[in-house]
């Protein structure tokens, strides 16, 4: 018996390979897309997932401006934010982020989803989101997944 089979081979950025997955988000929930993109993008989707190292894929989500948020979320959730300045404190409402900058709420929800570490933000460096359904990645040959298909 070869004892050279037992052996655990621990999964890193080097012996992983990343392939490019392109998400639709027309129509899905906020919060239920964000989880499963936090999910493919750390690996944990993959058998060879190891915590401390980013073996996770590409992610391409397209059509950020179509998200849904469930229940009174659209107008009732508030973003803050400080300008650095006395009294700066500033709201905002998802309503007014998707009519100025879509991308936002999808990777505002997916960072906190992330480790708050250096592999965290390295992590979400693979994180690509568009506004309408064009993407420039067409090169990578991404491969289109639906949400429900993740396990």
């Amino acid at each position: 018996m070869d004892s050279l089979s037992y052996k655990t081979i621990s999964a890193n950025a080097a012996n992983t390979p990343k392939e490019w997955v392109v998400i639709d988000a027309t129509n899905e929930v906020l919060g239920r897309l964000a989880s499963q993109v936090a999910k493919i993008l750390r690996g944990k989707n993959k058998p060879c997932y190891t915590p401390h190292a980013d073996c996770g894929d590409y992610v391409i989500v397209i059509n950020a401006e179509k998200v849904k948020l469930t229940g009174n979320k659209m107008t009732g959730k508030v973003y803050t934010r400080h300008t650095g300045y006395p009294g700066g404190q500033r709201f905002a409402t998802p309503a007014d982020y998707l009519a100025k900058k879509p991308t936002f709420v999808i990777e505002k929800a997916v960072k906190g989803m992330l480790p708050k570490t250096r592999l965290g933000e390295a992590i979400f460096k693979n994180l690509k989101v568009y506004a309408g359904p064009e993407h420039p990645h067409a090169a990578q040959n991404p491969k289109a997944i639906k949400l429900n298909e993740i396990k």
